[in-house]
């Protein structure tokens, strides 16, 4: 039992292009001690090969999970990944932008939307974000991206709005769910690694 666990958590680290001498403490137990190795590595599989998502545009959003959550190994795996699938270097770096960018807004949105103060809903944000006005993504999948990383980072106005754009720049629901849930699936890896 314990040798099929371990190679299943080779299998996951050359899924997402890490290497299989990685070690972490958290995913060093899991695949010591939990069948739920194997639930993570379906879903990292599944969720990488989606029917409303190009792989390109997965590694994409993948890439934006592991840059949010501070990930280097897996940021750069994914990145290598996502430049073989024909990801510009142009697209990377937005990819890298985006998530900044809406770590900011997450942050400001969020203080504006829980603390209902008047003042602070009245007053013009000031945050530059030309970044969104024309991406190299194209509108729809940056929309994408944002709601992702906005949903990641627990933004209900950010999402709400964000899954509005993308659905009035031509996403389907079925789209967006297929994105969110790689997100999802994703920032559990994150927590492993």
């Amino acid at each position: 039992m314990e040798a099929v666990i371990s190679e299943t958590k080779i299998n996951l680290l050359k899924e997402v292009g890490i290497s299989e001498d990685f070690t972490s403490p958290v995913l060093d137990a899991i695949a010591d001690k939990s069948r739920y190795i194997k639930d993570l590595k379906i879903n990292v599989s599944n969720f990488l090969n989606t029917k409303h998502l190009s792989r390109k545009e997965a590694l994409l959003i993948a890439l934006a999970v592991a840059t949010n959550d501070k990930i280097v190994a897996l940021r750069d795996s994914l990145k290598n990944m996502a430049v073989q699938e024909g990801a510009s270097e142009e697209e990377i770096a937005e990819i890298y932008a985006a998530v900044s960018l809406l770590n900011v807004n997450n942050v400001f949105y969020r203080f504006r939307h829980f603390t209902g103060n008047e003042y602070y809903s009245n007053t013009p944000a000031a945050i530059k974000m030309s970044v969104m006005m024309n991406p190299v993504l194209g509108k729809e999948f940056f929309e994408l991206v944002s709601l992702v990383v906005s949903a990641l980072n627990g933004c209900e106005l950010c999402v709400n709005s964000h899954d509005e754009s993308v659905k009035k720049h031509g996403a389907a629901e079925e789209r967006v769910y297929e994105a969110i849930r790689l997100g999802a699936v994703f920032r559990g890896l994150t927590v492993t690694l």
